[in-house]
C-alpha cells in the first residue's frame, strides 16, 4: 500500500472541479496527475505492487479511464488486457449488462470470447464511487465464467460506500477521500 507521503503527492496532482458533470458534484480530475510522468509512474508502480498479491490471468479495464491504467498493469504483469466498453463500441459478438446510474441507466459490453471459464480477472478503473458500475462489471465477467480476483482503483470516494457493493471481492484503492 502507498505511504502517506506518496498519497499526499498524488492528491496534490488531482484537481477538484466544482459542479461537474452537474451542480453539487466535485469532480476529481486526474488529467493533471496523468500529465506528470513521475506521478503516473508512481501510480503504475503502486497498482502493480497490489496486483502482484493476486493470481491473475488478465487485467480488465472499464471504459474510459480504466483504459489508462489497466494496460500498464497488464504489461508489467505479463498478462493480457481486456477492454470493457460502452454499448456499441466493440466490433465482435458481445455480452452486455445494463445498470442504474444516479441520473439514468448505462450499458457495458465485453466480447463473448474475451474470457474463458476459470479465467482469473483483476478489474481496474480510476474511481470507485457508488460501486454500481463495478458490480455490473463483476456480473458481466462472471456471466462468461470468469473469476474476479479483485478490483483496483486510483481513487475511492469512501463516503459513497461503493466498497459495500463489492464485499465478496478483494478491493484496493490508492487514494481515499
Amino acid at each position: 500500500m502507498p505511504t502517506m507521503i506518496q498519497v499526499a503527492r498524488l492528491k496534490e496532482r488531482i484537481r477538484d472541479v466544482a459542479d461537474f458533470p452537474k451542480k453539487g458534484i466535485v469532480f476529481k480530475d486526474i488529467t493533471t496527475l496523468l500529465k506528470d510522468g513521475e506521478s503516473l509512474k508512481l501510480v503504475a508502480d503502486l497498482m502493480v505492487e497490489e496486483a502482484r498479491k493476486m493470481d491473475v490471468d488478465v487485467v480488465a479495464g472499464i471504459e474510459s479511464r480504466g483504459f489508462i491504467f489497466a494496460p500498464m498493469i497488464a504489461a508489467r504483469l505479463g498478462v493480457g488486457f481486456i477492454p470493457i466498453r460502452k454499448k456499441g463500441k466493440l466490433p465482435h459478438k458481445t455480452v452486455s449488462v445494463t445498470y442504474q446510474l444516479e441520473y439514468g441507466t448505462d450499458s457495458l459490453e465485453i466480447h463473448k470470447d474475451a474470457i474463458e471459464k476459470g479465467t482469473r480477472v483483476l478489474v481496474i478503473d480510476d474511481l470507485l464511487a457508488t460501486g454500481g458500475t463495478s458490480k455490473s462489471v463483476a456480473k458481466l465477467i462472471e456471466k462468461l465464467g470468469g473469476i474476479i480476483e479483485g478490483f483496483g482503483f486510483l481513487i475511492e470516494l469512501s463516503f459513497l460506500k461503493g466498497r459495500d457493493k463489492l464485499k465478496k471481492y478483494p478491493v484496493f484503492s490508492l487514494i481515499q477521500y
